[in-house]
């Protein structure tokens, strides 16, 4: 059966964010022509009234439910609104799938939903083996919970929704002038604020010890396309690059793609997160064929390259932040 085709009416949540913006470009280029982006300034999907309000008018085939309500501890962290508007928002908008009908719906989690000692790599058997790092727990656990529902609404009603987890995103598009911004997009405007102010030196948050996974926006929207088209399975399917990088080598990377020749310097009284995130993607491998084709040194480049160009036109406020924090 073919999910994506260019007849069905397909619902993206968080559709004009950093990855829902690619997933939407994804989508319209195999020729979906019905694809609707709920924009929260008239659709809160977090009530109930207007998530009925959506399917009245939208009637979807397909969900995929891409938005989120960030939580950054490095700037003091929202946890109680994130956790409330994740959990609100995935229960409403999957009752109501079930309700209208929709032939299949995808949730993206988040991998700091795995337990905070869990083994690397990170395998998605073992995503319940404990509670996620306590910084990031609340955010962890609501974003884990839409596996949970759709677990239950499966041996229910029969309805079938998938749940995916991404590694760390990164690439051209990410908001770099958000508190929201990735990973990479956090280095990347640290060394280009200090080439602008002239300070010889950036102080970034960690030892730079810890690791990440990092996969190209691109390959993950191809990914989630890929397992909305080919992924039925009950348990999440992670999507990951298949490597793991040094916040150290990242960054000295990012100052040389950048121009910075200054001094980086590591704070280690500052929070770095986990010390590895790393996961396995055996299971997309063989379910689906996913394979990342953007190699790391190619998208750091075109990252660096695209946020630039940008900035050299205005594009982007300078915003007051004293660390970059891994995420």
């Amino acid at each position: 059966m073919s999910f994506v085709s260019h007849e069905k009416r397909i619902v993206v949540t968080g559709g004009a964010g950093f990855l829902g913006s690619a997933v939407v470009r994804k989508l319209r280029r195999r020729g979906c022509n019905q694809v609707i982006v709920p924009r929260r300034a008239t659709c809160d999907l977090s009530n109930p009234s207007d998530v009925a309000r959506l399917f009245e008018k939208a009637r979807p085939n397909l969900l995929l439910h891409l938005a989120s309500a960030a939580d950054d501890p490095a700037d003091g962290g929202t946890p109680a609104e994130s956790f409330y508007r994740n959990v609100l928002m995935s229960a409403h908008l999957m009752e109501a799938a079930c309700r209208w009908g929709v032939a299949k719906m995808l949730c993206v989690g988040s991998e700091a939903s795995y337990p905070a000692d869990a083994p690397v790599p990170l395998r998605e058997e073992t995503l319940f083996d404990g509670l996620p790092e306590p910084a990031r727990c609340a955010f962890g656990v609501a974003k884990r919970l839409p596996l949970v529902q759709a677990q239950a609404y499966r041996r229910q009603y029969g309805f079938l929704c998938v749940h995916a987890i991404p590694a760390n995103l990164y690439g051209p598009g990410d908001h770099f002038a958000s508190a929201s911004r990735s990973l990479v997009a956090s280095l990347v405007w640290r060394f280009f604020e200090a080439l602008e102010a002239a300070a010889g030196e950036v102080v970034i948050a960690g030892t730079g010890s810890a690791t990440r996974d990092l996969l190209h926006v691109d390959d993950c929207a191809e990914g989630i396309l890929q397992a909305l088209e080919h992924y039925d399975a009950n348990e999440a399917v992670n999507l990951g690059s298949g490597t793991e990088i040094g916040i150290h080598e990242l960054a000295r990377k990012l100052a040389r793609m950048a121009g910075f020749a200054g001094h980086i310097r590591w704070d280690a009284s500052r929070p770095e997160g986990p010390r590895r995130r790393f996961l396995d993607i055996t299971r997309a491998q063989r379910a689906f064929d996913f394979h990342p084709r953007r190699q790391l040194q190619e998208g750091l480049h075109e990252t660096v390259e695209w946020y630039r160009a940008r900035r050299a036109r205005g594009a982007f406020e300078p915003r007051e932040k004293a660390f970059a924090s891994p995420a």
